[in-house]
């Protein structure tokens, strides 16, 4: 009997937004796979269910997104070193009878980082990292990994920053916010993790010319594009880039897992995502 198409999903409460299934769609197109990659809107409260039929072989495995990153972490049977040091799993697949979970968001932040600014973690040195959340989580995971000797995080509640700092060992220091102006002078890397800069939030507070001239800055969020926060780098003359190949990068390792193929982010699908991106009104 031929082989049944597979099988592989995003989940999350609400996901009617998600553009996963643009970017997964667009490889199984692209590499002439017969599968097919949906969107699942599952209750917090319907989760567990949700993750027994994974198992059970109703899906190869899939993505999790808000609010269910926490709880897949707690449902999975294995999990990697990145999903155990980040806390939060964000991609499953069934190995062996056993629901295996990752998270890929370090490598997504990390790769998009080699495509747009290539030797951007030469050397290691120091990075700045704005806000103390889960995606803070990812960035620095992916930091202590590319060898920085020294991670500055800044977060208006010291204390979350404290905690990561605590957990992630020596090389990462917490800092309030508001110091981050006195503490950026020479840092390679400037991250913001953080809402501040989409759209309905509040701006950062930061004078980015206290940067060394050959600083790179980039943000995690990519609604906009082009941000507050990479728009006055740009205006500065430092490197920036956006957060939107994060997105696409991070979605890698899942599809090469559930459909036997390692896809490419390519131009192509960076310009369907872009042209995706709904503009916001007043």
């Amino acid at each position: 009997m031929a082989e049944q198409p597979r099988r592989s999903f995003v989940c999350g409460h609400p996901i009617k937004h998600s553009r996963s299934p643009k970017i997964h769609g667009y490889w199984l197109e692209r590499y002439g796979i017969g599968g097919s990659y949906v969107a699942v809107d599952v209750a917090p409260e319907e989760f567990s269910t949700f993750a027994a039929a994974i198992k059970a072989g109703d899906y190869v495995g899939g993505n999790v997104t808000i609010p269910h990153k926490e709880a897949a972490f707690q449902a999975v049977d294995r999990r990697d070193e990145a999903a155990s040091a980040i806390g939060a799993v964000n991609t499953l697949w069934v190995e062996d009878g056993l629901l295996h979970g990752s998270n890929t968001d370090a490598y997504g932040f990390a790769a998009n980082l080699d495509e747009r600014a290539p030797g951007w973690a030469n050397g290691g040195g120091t990075a700045a990292v704005l806000g103390a959340g889960g995606a803070a989580r990812a960035v620095l995971f992916a930091l202590k990994q590319r060898g920085f000797s020294e991670v500055r995080l800044f977060n208006r509640t010291v204390e979350r920053a404290e905690a990561l700092a605590r957990e992630f060992g020596p090389i990462v220091s917490a800092h309030p916010l508001d110091h981050a102006n006195d503490r950026v002078s020479d840092a390679s890397l400037l991250v913001n993790t953080t809402s501040a800069g989409m759209h309905g939030q509040p701006e950062l507070d930061l004078d980015l010319t206290r940067l060394p001239a050959d600083a790179l800055v980039t943000d995690i969020v990519y609604v906009p594009l082009e941000t507050p926060l990479l728009a006055a780098a740009r205006r500065a003359g430092l490197k920036t880039v956006d957060g939107l190949g994060m997105l696409l990068h991070q979605a890698v390792p899942g599809f090469e897992r559930w459909f036997g193929r390692r896809p490419e982010v390519t131009a192509e699908l960076r310009d369907l995502i872009v042209a995706d991106l709904e503009p916001v009104t007043a």
